[in-house]
């Protein structure tokens, strides 16, 4: 599976080899396997929809794990706010998918996160990868 990166956006993008709702679909039950909590899905087309806008199918999936996310906090309380985690997925141009999170990296940087939280941020882009390369992959 192609994986693109962008280091300075702190983000990692998949393609998905699935369309659309299977994917948000794949991604919820990966994340429910994985002993995460989907929290919330966020239909951004369907909203986009009731105020008379078109947007091609993306959805932002809540998700997380209070043993990974106290971690994060422990070190750095402001680190909340970008908690509970997310992955976008969204559909292109192209009708091609894609699932979307954040790096490690990023949030260890912009929180000025230590060793700890470090850690935790590491395990937690360790498990939406494996989430999302799940419900990307045939």
């Amino acid at each position: 599976m192609n994986k693109t990166t962008s280091d300075d956006s702190g983000l990692v993008s998949l393609p998905s080899a699935w369309p659309f709702p299977p994917t948000v679909e794949r991604l919820c039950e990966s994340i429910t396997a994985a002993g995460y909590h989907v929290f919330s899905r966020v239909d951004h087309a369907a909203n986009a929809a009731h105020a008379g806008i078109t947007l091609r199918p993306t959805e932002l999936v809540l998700l997380g794990n209070p043993r990974v996310g106290t971690e994060l906090m422990l070190d750095q309380q402001r680190v909340g706010l970008d908690l509970p985690s997310k992955v976008l997925v969204w559909q292109d141009g192209q009708d091609k998918v894609w699932l979307t999170y954040n790096t490690a990296a990023w949030l260890v940087q912009r929180h000025g996160l230590g060793e700890g939280g470090s850690a935790a941020a590491t395990a937690l882009e360790g498990t939406l990868a494996q989430v999302c390369g799940q419900a990307a992959s045939e």
